[in-house]
């Protein structure tokens, strides 16, 4: 028989059972899992589902939907109030760069993937590796699906204040990886003008710059005040 990395034998990243994703899904009595194809074991994995479904009228039809599974990430908007400020990256994104964008050279809120952390561990070690800060307290935002129809991510979004004294290295991420990241301190005004002009395209960087406005630190509501001061996620 022949071995399959991924599968029966470890790829290059010394994974297997990739094909069994999902397979034991049972929350949803209208679902049925019938077969998990793995399409593409880069580094990140590519399946393509089988399934039966029932619809609203009652009709039971087999589909299939292909996903993309890079595990789940966490992002995070440092702020610092007295000053006015928010800490965000700039880094060039290839899949945006071939989709229209002009440069590719994105500004964005720190993230990255859990691996084996909890949220805020993994943000914690974003945080330090790619702006050079050590974050305080946490305030837990909101979880999301940012792409549900094709990508399984669930991105956990956190704030936390800072002051300059935080800045305790330079940043730029991890060059072994192939970052290259620039840090920028800028006005939180000129963030958010920068959401409606589309100088700031990427949509976790958006929902917390809005939520900062509606609801976080710079709400009106909040002036005077520090609205962040749940426990850390």
């Amino acid at each position: 028989m022949k071995r399959r990395p991924g599968i029966d034998t470890p790829d290059h990243r010394g994974r297997t059972g990739l094909d069994q994703a999902g397979r034991d899904l049972d929350r949803n009595p209208d679902v049925v899992v019938r077969d998990v194809e793995l399409t593409s074991t880069g580094w990140h994995v590519l399946r393509r589902t089988t399934f039966d479904y029932r619809r609203r009228d009652g009709r039971w039809e087999t589909q299939q939907r292909e996903t993309y599974d890079r595990g789940n990430g966490a992002v995070v908007l440092p702020y610092d109030t007295a000053r006015g400020r928010v800490l965000l990256t700039r880094q060039f994104r290839y899949p945006a760069y071939v989709n229209d964008h002009p440069d590719g050279m994105l500004i964005e809120a720190a993230a990255g993937l859990l691996d084996a952390d909890d949220p805020a561990t993994a943000i914690r070690r974003e945080a330090a590796e790619e702006l050079g800060v050590e974050l305080g307290r946490l305030t837990h935002v909101l979880d999301a699906y940012m792409s549900p129809g094709s990508v399984t991510e669930r991105l956990h979004f956190f704030a936390a204040a800072y002051t300059p004294g935080d800045r305790t290295g330079t940043g730029g991420g991890i060059e072994e990886d192939g970052e290259d990241i620039e840090v920028i301190e800028m006005p939180f005004a000129e963030a958010l003008a920068m959401t409606g002009d589309g100088r700031i395209t990427d949509g976790k960087t958006i929902l917390l710059l809005q939520w900062a406005a509606l609801h976080g630190p710079f709400a009106t509501h909040a002036a005077g005040t520090d609205s962040t001061t749940a426990p850390a996620g």
